[in-house]
Parts: C-alpha cells; structure tokens; sequence
C-alpha cells in the first residue's frame, strides 16, 4: 500500500510541476512578445522634426535625413547654405535627430542650431571661433 501512495504522491506533484512550469512558460511568453511589439514599435514608428541653423559663414549643414533604417540613418549635406536655414524631415523609430553646421572662417564665424519636435526645443547648440561647430543630436523622442 505504502507503494501505491507513494506512486499517487509522485505522480500528482510531477503533474503539478508540469502544469506550473507551463503556466510560468506561458507568462514567459507573453512577456518577451510585449518586450518584441514594443522594440518593433521603437523601431518602426516614424516622427517628424525640424531642424534650425543661424549664424554666419556657415560653410555646410549635414543632418540626419528621411530615409534610411533606425540604426543607419540617411545623411544629407547642404553646402554653403542661405541662412538662416530650416528643414523639417520624417525620421524612423529609434534614429536619433542630428544637425551639424560647420564653419569656417578667419575672422569667425558663429553658428547656432535647434532641433524641435511637436513645437517643443529637445536640443539645441551653438559655437563660435576660427572653426565653429553647433552641432546637435537629440535622443529619439520615440524612445523618451
């Protein structure tokens, strides 16, 4: 009889641990898919921000541009651009905003650059000298 018992005990609690180890599979599961649409979401939603630059004796302006992938944004360049100078462009997921003016001039120059998103600054920048950079990359306001 004793073998009997002990053979309904075993049973019964590797059937208990089956069903629970599945029930905790199961939550694991839903889990990593929330963690997956909310990466895929970062990574595929789109936004737009506009870019600014002021100053003097700008040389060019290189900024992250439409297109490209999040991780591999698409570069464009405006050489010797009329100030002041503003671009407004549609940008993927996780790709980080960035405009950089570049100057320079012997007898100075100065630049100054802002990166705005829903009517709001997120970044902003400003240099001066011989070789002057104002240079700003924001964080994705996808990902804040």
């Amino acid at each position: 009889m004793n073998r009997t018992v002990r053979a309904i005990v075993t049973t019964a609690a590797v059937t208990g641990l089956a069903f629970g180890l599945g029930a905790c599979t199961e939550a694991a599961d839903r889990v990593d898919k929330a963690v997956t649409d909310e990466v895929d979401k970062a990574v595929n939603e789109t936004y737009e921000v506009t870019y600014e630059v002021t100053g003097t004796n700008v040389d060019s302006i290189d900024y992250h541009a439409s297109g490209g992938t999040a991780t591999a944004p698409k570069i464009e360049t405006v050489e010797k651009p009329t100030l002041p100078w503003k671009k407004t462009v549609t940008l993927k997921g996780i790709t980080p905003p960035g405009v950089m003016p570049i100057a320079l001039d012997v007898a100075g120059a100065e630049v100054k650059c802002t990166i705005t998103y829903e009517g709001k600054v997120i970044k902003e920048a400003e240099g001066a000298g011989t070789v002057a950079a104002g240079g700003c990359i924001a964080v994705s306001p996808i990902v804040q």
